[in-house]
């Protein structure tokens, strides 16, 4: 779709964009000029998503690392800032953060490597994290002074309020298996079939209708909102109610009944579509 000098965004004929973190050099450490060049291309991907002309977004790096966090370099030019210098510089990151939570496809996060600082953020805000058995994740603010502050939202919804506090406290590096266990990350692979396992998720996520794909994502944000609420209730039985008679909610439940693929699916689907396959819920 584009290229640009620190991160990469292209788009495959399955409708999979695939942004890439391009400073390997530097562990893709983010600065200034990375954090405006992924909110740009997460303002397209918004757009293309909500006019379906994507189907998931798949966030990943070159190199060894996934991301060691903020970059050395940037964080020589914050100390020079005032207040005001600092919060618009944090308000950009924030807008990071919550532009990739809030895409309306899924995403799934490959990482390969260390993910260290506001890297965290970033897997936590991807719908999905496939990541190495060789993975390390850490929440390394504290000790240099400051807090993860900007990622703890997302951070902290994906580990839960008590693992958080050990974890943003101690800074303690967590490994793979660990990052498993407490949630942040969705499954493991040998190192060398990481992209096999992202391939295999990515299977199973076309195997699911794109437009009841984004209306779940939306669904389950306002239901972490309001999880019992009078309006969360009515909403919940709208979305439903929609979504039974759309053309593509008819379509899938006609399939299932004639025992076919549904149409957004096509021949090059793996069994990963039939061995996930299940009646449908309401």
């Amino acid at each position: 779709m584009s290229e640009t000098t620190f991160s990469r965004l292209e788009l495959d004929d399955r409708g999979i964009a695939w942004l890439t973190l391009e400073r390997p050099e530097v562990h893709n450490a983010f600065d200034d000029s990375l954090i405006a060049e992924l909110n740009a291309h997460l303002e397209r991907l918004r757009d293309a998503a909500h006019h379906g002309e994507i189907r998931a977004v798949v966030l990943g790096s070159e190199g060894k690392s996934f991301s060691a966090g903020a970059d050395l370099g940037w964080m020589k030019r914050m100390v020079e800032y005032d207040f005001e210098g600092n919060l618009a510089d944090s308000r950009k990151l924030s807008a990071l953060m919550h532009g990739l939570d809030t895409l309306p496809c899924p995403t799934l996060c490959r990482v390969q490597g260390a993910a260290f600082g506001g890297a965290v953020g970033l897997a936590a805000c991807c719908d999905i994290v496939v990541a190495s058995e060789k993975a390390k994740f850490c929440l390394s603010e504290v000790k240099i002074g400051l807090s993860p502050a900007v990622i703890s939202p997302y951070v902290q919804r994906a580990l839960g309020e008590r693992q958080m506090r050990r974890y943003a406290l101690t800074a303690e590096v967590m490994d793979a298996t660990t990052a498993l266990a407490l949630g942040l990350v969705h499954r493991l692979a040998p190192h060398d079939e990481l992209d096999a396992a992202v391939e295999a998720m990515l299977d199973i996520l076309l195997a699911g209708s794109p437009q009841a794909q984004r209306a779940t994502k939306a669904l389950l944000a306002e239901v972490a909102r309001e999880p019992d609420s009078k309006a969360t209730r009515e909403h919940t039985c709208r979305v439903i109610s929609e979504l039974r008679v759309s053309a593509e909610g008819q379509e899938g439940l006609a399939s299932f009944f004639e025992k076919r693929r549904p149409a957004w699916t096509n021949d090059s689907d793996n069994s990963a579509a039939d061995n996930n396959a299940a009646e449908p819920r309401s």
